[in-house]
């Protein structure tokens, strides 16, 4: 007896060969895109595999996508979006809660207020002053406030924004926090920073945009600077989950006034979720250090990828057309970071301190 496949099976089955063939070549990228990273050139910039890996998806998906058949397309979906949710959530085993007591009051104090203000202003000067659409300001400003690119995944995934604004928002992480590599320690050199070694680790800590940006800063001053601004950076990390949840019910609150009826109820993002539950894992101890280690590694390429089919997605005249007014909202909060956050950091180390 013979077996026909039925129209829908025969489609299903290209289709899905077509998504797995797409994920394993986003895959296979972002292999290329890690080794790349790991060059001592770059390496030293204090660029991460997640920023190298939107800035190569960007270029192959503008000079060279038309070569990438159309199935492909659902498996790079896939991995800018299910994906990039997964890595999030796992993001949280890079802090733990007794690091955070470490830094104690001081600590959290700096970081709250840092990334509160720093959220305030780069929505209200993206939107109001340089005409950014919504989406583009809030993603400019998180990347500054929280944690750079993570930061920017994290909340593209709840503003289910376009890859173009997540690329910009990226492209201002990657200016002005390398440009703080140079600047902090050179302004600590000069004698321009007049705080101890706890205080500069609370201002390091507290407005470079990626961690290993602040690391790399830090490291320039002394050992003692190092471990304080990376937990304090941590700080801000954790800060994501109540920052995602708020996020998400002004969302739900601006719909319903739009639609004209009452409070909707509140979406909590799953895997904000996730990342407090990896909080606690990593705050109990209760993983080997080896495992910790290895899942940390497998969450970056994980993030890695996403940040990768994202910039594959991404569209140059996209960028070109908001690209000024975005890099100058980058401009006002990275302003604010070095001199409203020094002045933050001082009044903290003074009352709290």
């Amino acid at each position: 007896m013979s077996t026909v496949a039925t129209p829908h099976a025969a489609h299903a089955a290209p289709s899905m060969r077509g998504q797995l063939n797409g994920f394993l070549f986003v895959a296979l990228f972002a292999v290329a895109v890690t080794r790349l990273a790991a060059l001592p050139a770059i390496a030293g910039l204090g660029l991460s595999p997640l920023i190298v890996g939107i800035v190569a998806g960007a270029l192959y998906g503008n000079a060279l996508r038309d070569g990438m058949p159309a199935s492909w397309a659902a498996g790079i979906n896939f991995s800018a979006r299910k994906l990039l949710r997964i890595a999030v959530a796992f993001f949280g085993l890079r802090v733990s809660l007794q690091e955070i007591a470490q830094v104690g009051l001081p600590g959290l104090t700096v970081s709250v207020l840092i990334v509160t203000s720093t959220l305030a202003i780069g929505t209200w000067a993206g939107m109001k002053l340089m005409k950014l659409d919504r989406d583009a300001a809030i993603l400019t400003a998180a990347g500054s406030a929280i944690c750079g690119a993570a930061a920017v995944l994290a909340f593209e995934s709840t503003l289910q924004s376009k890859p173009h604004q997540s690329a910009m928002a990226v492209g201002s992480v990657v200016l002005f926090g390398t440009l703080s590599m140079f600047l902090y320690p050179l302004a600590y050199h000069a004698g321009w920073l007049h705080l101890d070694a706890n205080g500069l680790g609370l201002y390091f800590g507290g407005t470079i945009h990626e961690v290993a940006q602040v690391v790399g800063a830090a490291s320039d001053v002394g050992p003692q600077v190092v471990h304080t601004a990376t937990i304090v950076k941590m700080t801000r990390v954790m800060l994501l989950v109540p920052v995602l949840l708020a996020l998400g019910a002004w969302l739900a609150r601006s719909k319903a006034g739009a639609a004209g009826t009452g409070a909707r109820k509140v979406a909590v993002p799953w895997f904000a979720l996730g990342f407090v539950g990896c909080v606690i894992v990593n705050s109990l101890n209760v993983l080997p250090a080896a495992v910790t280690q290895g899942v940390t590694a497998l969450d970056t390429f994980a993030l890695t990828m996403a940040m990768t089919a994202l910039g594959i997605e991404t569209r140059v005249a996209q960028i070109r057309a908001a690209g000024p007014r975005a890099l100058t909202t980058g401009l006002i909060l990275y302003a604010w970071l070095v001199f409203g956050g020094y002045g933050i950091t001082w009044a903290v180390e003074r009352w709290l301190g």
